[in-house]
This record gives structure tokens, sequence and C-alpha cells, in this order.
């Protein structure tokens, strides 16, 4: 028991490691800007500080709630003095480790020939080498591992995903009702915070167990496993009747089947941009790879449980590709499976090497201690990242904050001040028409009525003012403007989605 627990933590010791390493080379990257200053990855840490300062909550949000990683940025912002950017770095190492935590419950219980923690390990690198060739800025690119280090971009319903497949894996290993009970309530939460479970789990996971049903001998557990899975699902569903007021977009306006045809030239597109250079080709390869070795190990599986979590590695991209093409749609995070299940091949049946135990016990720890290290020694880049000066930004919020009053600004331009405003609510998110824009943000700001600044830049649209107005100066702020009405108001147009 002593030595069980002691690799345990070992192999969460060594996954600190890695997932500060590859936090740190993402974030010293072009792909910082999804983690610091993406309109989109911003909503988790204004929706958190928000509720955390105890204010009126009338949130316009998407069809996706953000609920656990709200409440996981909410933790880390009680526990850590940081700054923002401080504290969505320490997120990103945060979503990683859970990323291990559940890629080692799929691993399965340790028994004699596996190596179900150093296997999780290996998967854990293998996905940091995935997010480590994505180097671009856009959220559009076919880049989807890094979109995990974030937290807008659905980390919970990945992280949700495999903690299913791994109790399901447990369920099919030995009978027992833990396990399988465990299903409903990670389906229900999952899919009220967002319906993407729905078709990222739920379905092609069903679509496995009818046939496991049909082909193994566990079809009472299977059976029961696809209830559970249905029903917390369902669950799920009918919790978010609640939040009703909330959901700014359900997401069904998203479907639109008739353009399969324009979504497999997009997504061909982004497969193009991908494979067009090096780091992209390489991590091509390495997916392709794992699919490959998905598909062997479904083939050579020895029990229901391998074969399970095997298939699982290869048919959820399978599926949710197809299906995200048959619907029509046209975003890259919509594939993210592509990126994490492939990981499921290698710890699907994760056999030990046949060494003596003490020498194998030995580079265990050593491996440990090294992946460590290589995280500590990562720290500081992830810091100096986090840390990096940005004289436009502080410009503006610094104006701002001095001003006393209250200015609007449009989505993609405004919502990087707003985030680090001592007082968020002195930035109105606006249309070029001065309609407030209820998307993504609390719509109590929308009670002012009036603003007498307008921050914008290369983003933003030409401003189409409800009355003629001449700002009374300009307020140059490198690549924002603050365009200063003085005494002037404009009045806020009626708010939209």
């Amino acid at each position: 028991m002593r030595r069980a627990w002691t690799r345990e933590l070992l192999g969460w010791f060594a996954a600190l490691g890695v997932s500060i390493a590859v936090a740190g080379q993402v974030a010293a990257s072009a792909r910082s800007e999804l983690l610091f200053r993406d309109g989109d990855s911003l909503i988790v840490a204004m929706f958190a500080r928000s509720a955390l300062a105890g204010g009126p909550l009338d949130w316009a949000m998407s069809s996706v709630l953000f609920l656990p990683e709200s409440g996981v940025f909410a933790g880390v912002d009680a526990l850590l003095p940081l700054d923002l950017d401080g504290l969505l770095a320490v997120n990103a190492v945060v979503n990683l480790l859970a990323l291990y935590g559940v890629i080692r419950l799929t691993a399965g219980r340790r028994h004699e020939g596996s190596a179900p923690v150093a296997w999780s390990l290996v998967a854990l690198c293998a996905f940091g080498v995935l997010a480590a060739t994505e180097t671009s800025a856009s959220r559009d690119a076919l880049e989807l591992a890094s979109l995990q280090l974030t937290t807008t971009y659905y980390s919970s319903t990945v992280v949700a995903l495999i903690a299913v497949i791994g109790l399901m894996r447990r369920a099919l290993d030995r009978p027992g009702p833990v396990c399988v009970v465990a299903v409903a309530p990670i389906a229900a939460v999952a899919t009220l915070t967002n319906p993407l479970f729905a078709v990222w789990a739920t379905v092609p996971l069903t679509v496995l167990l009818a046939i496991g049903f049909f082909r193994s001998r566990a079809r009472g557990r299977m059976l029961l496993l696809l209830a559970v899975l249905v029903g917390g699902t369902a669950l799920g569903f009918l919790a978010r009747i609640p939040f009703s007021a909330w959901i700014a977009n359900t997401g069904a306006g998203y479907a639109q089947p008739e353009l399969w045809m324009q979504s497999i030239g997009y997504y061909g597109g982004l497969l193009g941009d991908r494979l067009s250079t090096p780091l992209g080709l390489l991590g091509a390869l390495v997916t392709a790879a794992l699919i490959v070795l998905a598909a062997f190990r479904t083939a050579r599986a020895s029990t229901d449980a391998e074969r399970f979590v095997a298939a699982a590695g290869w048919m959820l991209p399978l599926l949710v590709t197809l299906g995200a093409i048959a619907l029509g749609t046209h975003a890259a995070r919509y594939l993210q499976p592509i990126a994490f299940a492939p990981l499921l091949a290698l710890v699907a049946a994760p056999r030990a090497l046949r060494l003596p135990e003490r020498p194998a016990r030995q580079a265990a720890a050593v491996a440990s201690i090294v992946l460590l290290v290589a995280g500590g020694l990562s720290i500081p880049r992830l810091a100096a990242a986090a840390q990096a000066p940005d004289p436009d930004l502080t410009c503006v919020t610094d104006w701002v904050n001095a001003s006393g009053r209250t200015g609007a600004g449009q989505f993609w331009s405004v919502r990087l001040p707003k985030a680090h405003l001592d007082d968020p609510a002195q930035l109105v998110q606006v249309d070029n028409r001065l309609n407030a824009y209820a998307w993504l943000v609390n719509r109590t700001d929308f009670a002012v009525g009036e603003v007498s600044f307008l921050v914008e830049d290369a983003q933003s649209v030409q401003w189409e003012l409800p009355t003629p107005a001449v700002p009374e100066s300009v307020v140059p702020c490198g690549r924002y403007r603050i365009l200063d009405y003085g005494s002037t108001t404009l009045p806020l147009g009626p708010p939209h989605s």
C-alpha cells in the first residue's frame, strides 16, 4: 500500500513538472494571445471575479455556462495574490493537471504487470508535444491541444469526457456500483455547463456501448452504463432550464446541415494550413500515429475494458469530425477530441516493461524528479510571459480608472481593458451604433444608460453614433484610442445579443 501511494505521488509530482513546462512553452509563443488577451478567453475571469465581488449577477452567456471553469478560477483567485495574467497562467497548469488526473483514472487500477502511472505520464507528455507544436495566435487555427490551457475553450468538458470513459473502463474491469453511479453526476454537470458534452461524449459513447452490447459478455453492465450516461445527460439538459435567462444563445443556430460542403472546405483549409509548417506536420504525424495505435489496440485488446478505451481513441475523433461536418459547423474548437481522444491509446493497455523491480522503481523515481525539475526551470518562463508589459493596455486602464466616468467599446476591442479595470463596469460593451451588446457580459453594466468616452482599436467597426457628437480630445494609447466626449454624454441603445 505504501509503495502504491508513493508511486501515485511521484506521478502527480512529475505531472506537475510536465504541466508547468508545457504551459511555459505555450505562453512563450504567439499562442499566449489566447491565454491572456483573447476576448473570448476572458469570460471566465470576468464572471468569477464578478461573483466573488458579491454584486448583482445578470449575465448573458453563450450556450456554455462555464460553471466548473469559473469555480476553479475563483478558487485560484481566492488562494493566490496574483494579477489577472498570473491567475490565467496558474489556471493553465491546473487544467493540465486535471487532464493528467482523468487520464490516470482511465488507465485503470494497477495490477501485476501493469504500469498505469507511467503510461499516464507518457500520455500527458504526448499531449504536451502536441501543444508545443501549436504557435499560432488564431483561435480558429486547427491547433486544438493548447486550447486545454485556456479557461474558456471547454477545458472542463474535455476533463468530464475522459473521466466518464475512465469510470466506464473501471466499471467494466471490476463489477461494482460506485463507478457506474458516478457517471451520472459527471454527465449531468458537464451537460449543464456545456451541451457540447452530448455531442462529444454521449452520442459517440452510446455508439461504442451499443456495439459492445452485441459483442461483449458483459451485456448487462454495457446496458446499465448506457442508461446512466443518457440519463445523466438528460438531467443536465433539464438543469439548464433555471439558467435560461443567462443563456443568450442555445446553440441550435450553430447547426446548419445545408452547409456541410462549406464545412468540408473550411476544415480542409485549416488542415492544409496546419500541414504547411514543420511543427504542424509533426503534430499531425503524432496524432495520426496515436490513432493508428488506438485502432491496433482495439484489434488486440484482451478485455472489454481495454477494447472500449482503445476504440474511443479512434472512434471519437472520427464520429465528432463527421458530426461537425454533417451539422455544417465552422469552428475549429468543435474538433478538440482529435487532440485528446487519441491519447487513450497509450493507457488502454498500460503494460509494464519487463525490468527487474528495483531498477524499475529507481528509474521511475529519477524520471519523476527530472520532470519536476524541468517544470521548476520553466516557472520563470511562464512568469515572464504572464508579466510581459503591455503599455498600451496600461495606458487605457490608468486613464479610465482615473477618469471616474463610464465609457464604452466594441466586443473585441474592449474586453481586455474591461477585464483589467479596477471596476469593469466602467467600460460598457456595445456595438458600433452604441446599442448595448449583451454577449458574455453582466447586463447590469447597461443600467448606466449613457457614456462619455469610447475606446477603439483596429478591430473596431466604424462608429455610427445615435446623436452627432465630436470628441473634445483623443487620447492615443498605442494600438488603442480613447475618444473623450467630456461633458457630452452618448445614450446607449437597446441591448441585443
